[in-house]
């Protein structure tokens, strides 16, 4: 079942979370000279038009990125607020680009990009996305099983991100046997793994699978705009990363605190924690 489209949700407070933490780690991979492979197992269309119909439909940006448009205050957030800065230059946030964009943006000539994407309708808006750009590859296959099939990559450093839809249950144990997977292949990558918190039981599963897998150096971080609940819909959205930049900690301890006072100030909450040492 290939239903989900991301343009409904473009730039909500979870893209926030995620992008932040791309952006991030990006810019502090790039300060080595080497070439970096950078492999998106989820890519989606590449980026979003926020004027068009379907994020319109709920409009879930107006509550994460719109709120945060503008303001300077969150150091954490520079290197995003940059790269939308130069898609929306007119000042009016009309555009909103999703991971592979915003990749493309921070990344250099030497490194590459693998992008997958099986929903037939966004692969062709993301092919068209990166017709010229050469530095890229997107493909209509799995994108768990990238992980075998590109680590380790010749130049030794990649950063994998892995956000799937969970549109099934299964989705969550397929992330972790296809991480642990590419762990064993090659246990230098960094990889950011996104994930929803709908059911508080799954996460927690996930997290033992990860840790008994064997996995160093393993951190979990969430932005949540209300707490657990046994009722429907996503209240929490949280990564798990492996290798991180060592600047990333700090930097998620000061600007967390702040997305919650401007998202969520009266039951949003947030946590940050390393599950294994190095």
């Amino acid at each position: 079942m290939l239903s989900y489209r991301h343009a409904y949700h473009a730039g909500n407070y979870a893209d926030v979370l995620k992008h932040l933490v791309l952006a991030r780690t990006l810019e502090y991979m790039i300060r080595k000279d080497k070439g970096l492979l950078y492999l998106d197992t989820h890519a989606g269309a590449g980026g979003y038009r926020l004027g068009d119909a379907m994020a319109q439909k709920k409009a879930e940006y107006r509550d994460g990125i719109g709120r945060l448009w503008g303001d300077g205050k969150i150091e954490a957030l520079a290197p995003l607020m940059q790269v939308l800065d130069g898609l929306n230059p007119d000042g009016r946030l009309a555009y909103y680009p999703g991971s592979p964009v915003i990749a493309a943006q921070l990344l250099r000539p030497q490194d590459r990009l693998r992008l997958f994407e099986l929903h037939p309708s966004d692969r062709e808006l993301l092919g068209r996305n990166f017709a010229s750009d050469r530095r890229v590859r997107v493909e209509g296959s799995d994108g768990f099983a990238s992980l075998k099939a590109l680590l380790p990559p010749p130049s030794r450093r990649a950063l994998v991100l892995i956000d799937p839809p969970y549109e099934q249950k299964e989705d969550y144990q397929r992330v972790v046997r296809a991480v642990l997977e590419g762990y064993r292949r090659f246990p230098a990558m960094t990889c950011l793994i996104w994930y929803p918190v709908v059911a508080r039981p799954r996460i927690d599963e996930m997290a033992r699978g990860l840790c008994r897998g064997g996995i160093r150096n393993l951190w979990q971080t969430e932005l949540g705009l209300a707490p657990d609940s046994d009722g429907y819909g996503m209240t929490s959205s949280g990564l798990f990363m492996i290798n991180p930049p060592w600047t990333l900690a700090e930097q998620l301890r000061e600007a967390l605190p702040e997305l919650v006072e401007r998202l969520a100030p009266e039951q949003g909450r947030w946590m940050l924690e390393q599950l294994v040492g190095e």
